[in-house]
């Protein structure tokens, strides 16, 4: 068999694993995708998006463009694909907005919302803007008194953006904000801030189990919802990943089938969000030393794969290795190693493929089996 296809065949057995591991007849809601083409080459596809949707399980979407290579001016025809979309699913992809703080973010979001937009995106890193520009607070002011939620990016490539967030977000009372990528750019003053307080949440779409379950213990479960990142994400690891955390966090089958899919179906009906609970993750994570190892060498290597560049450190070959030890748990360590060795033969093809379109296709589905991998590992008395 082919790697790529013997790579499919596995993603196809965790798939079956995953319905297994779902609470029955479970909504679920994905709080983050993208549609478009990025100027990093990476291709969000409708018809992708819905089919995942559907092989999933899927019901809803919050749904936005890319970092489009037409962006100027201001993400226009990117925001009026969105809109297309969102009317072609029927009701499924629920449209945001957005946008460019230095080409009329005011009007533009304001266009966009008369015509059915439910929602405003703001990408800091991206548009390279800090949290205290002034050019912020008449957005936040629009989306209160529209009552829209707001998602911003709250991922890798910030400095601190915890002080400036809650300003204004106190500053306009109404505000509806959903922090990206479980805030991980700033993530313990972020919760610091931000935990209990009614109307903010944090989506988990993180790579690392290790970041979800940082977050989980400082944000009660009321203030989290289920996101993948498509087309960055990929199922059935951001499925699997956010529930296993949630499990290895302590919450009940309520607190689960809430992150999957009610606390987002509060947001995107305008319906009163939960009263915030407490958090209920750990401070301490406790793994065998084989599952820390694996962790730290599949952590050394995934920026390798991001980049679509060959594990020359060989950081794959060690949490191979580490996947050898007796310890007693030889199955769990058995699936690691199946997941690993799929993805060290796939990545050894990366070199021979024809075109950047293959070589993406490759990179992302090593990616998956991966991220599939350390989560087993990470969270492993799940």
């Amino acid at each position: 068999m082919e790697p790529l296809e013997r790579a499919r065949d596995v993603c196809a057995r965790w798939e079956e694993e995953l319905r297994h591991e779902l609470p029955p007849d479970v909504e679920i809601f994905d709080a983050h995708t993208h549609l478009g083409n990025d100027v990093d080459g990476t291709v969000g596809r409708y018809e992708e998006l819905i089919a995942l949707m559907d092989r999933y399980g899927v019901s809803r979407a919050f749904t936005f463009c890319l970092d489009e290579r037409d962006r100027s001016p201001g993400f226009r025809a990117g925001n009026d694909r969105t809109l297309e979309h969102a009317a072609r699913s029927g009701g499924r992809l629920i449209p945001f907005v957005r946008l460019a703080l230095d080409e009329e973010p005011l009007e533009e979001a304001r266009r966009c919302l008369d015509l059915g937009a439910r929602g405003i995106k703001l990408h800091p890193r991206a548009q390279k803007f800090l949290l205290d520009d002034e050019r912020l607070a008449p957005i936040f002011a629009l989306a209160a008194e529209r009552g829209v939620p707001i998602l911003i990016h709250g991922g890798r490539g910030l400095p601190p953006i915890a002080a400036e967030l809650e300003h204004l977000v106190d500053s306009h009372p109404g505000t509806q904000l959903v922090i990206a990528h479980a805030g991980i750019a700033d993530l313990a003053n972020l919760a610091h801030r931000f935990a209990g307080k009614k109307g903010v949440f944090f989506d988990t779409s993180v790579w690392s189990a290790v970041d979800l379950l940082g977050l989980l213990r400082l944000v009660p479960p009321e203030q989290v919802v289920y996101a993948s990142d498509y087309p960055y994400g990929q199922q059935p690891g951001s499925l699997l990943l956010s529930l296993r955390a949630a499990r290895v966090a302590g919450f009940d089958e309520r607190q689960i089938r809430d992150l999957l899919a009610g606390n987002a179906n509060r947001i995107a009906n305008g319906e009163p969000p939960l009263e915030p609970s407490r958090p209920r993750g750990h401070e301490l994570l406790a793994q065998p030393l084989a599952h820390a190892r694996i962790h730290q060498y599949l952590s050394m290597a995934m920026p390798l794969l991001f980049v679509r560049q060959p594990d020359a450190f060989g950081a794959l070959g060690l949490a191979l290795n580490a996947c050898e030890e007796p310890n007693g748990r030889r199955e769990e360590l058995d699936r690691i190693r199946e997941l690993l060795l799929v993805a060290r033969d796939l990545w050894r093809t990366l070199p021979e493929a024809e075109d950047d379109t293959e070589r993406r296709v490759v990179a992302r589905t090593a990616v998956r089996l991966i991220q599939m991998a350390d989560t087993l590992a990470v969270t492993a008395d799940a």
